[in-house]
């Protein structure tokens, strides 16, 4: 019977690659996560009785990178965000950042005024003000019951 050195380093190294390929594999680029070079930022989507609110988080984008979009229904925002090469002469560089394009279209909770939209953006936070259409403030469904049939 021979002996084997039990090296415990290694096969802990070779565990974090393993889960980090189910991780990856998992989680669809569509969530937030970064997936090669593309990537689609998180949104924050809200509705009152007059407009839907939605805001996006693109830290470190110019504003003239941004495409965005909107239709009656759906908003659509592409982007680039533009890789920055640095060199450092002493030292090394390290940058988790993505870099590269994006695009990502939200459906709407209900139809907008797109022509009335507004787009505000501030410290990497996009802010659309997407008005409602008439039809959709004024819209009532009224439910009417009916009484349910008598059992034997």
């Amino acid at each position: 019977m021979a002996l084997v050195r039990w090296q415990p380093f290694r096969e802990i190294d070779s565990m974090q690659r393993e889960m980090n390929r189910i991780f990856d594999s998992l989680v669809p680029a569509s969530e937030g996560i970064f997936n090669g070079n593309t990537f689609a930022p998180a949104v924050e989507l809200d509705e009152n009785d007059d407009a839907v609110l939605l805001k996006l988080e693109l830290p470190g984008l110019n504003p003239d990178d941004l495409d965005i979009q909107v239709t009656a229904d759906a908003v659509s925002i592409a982007g680039e965000r533009k890789y920055e090469k640095t060199t450092e002469e002493k030292g090394m560089t390290r940058s988790e950042f993505r870099y590269g394009t994006f695009q990502r279209v939200i459906p709407l909770p209900a139809r907008v005024k797109n022509t009335e939209s507004v787009a505000d953006y501030k410290d990497g936070i996009l802010h659309l003000t997407l008005p409602k259409a008439e039809e959709e403030k004024s819209k009532v469904f009224k439910l009417s019951l009916t009484p349910a049939s008598e059992s034997a």
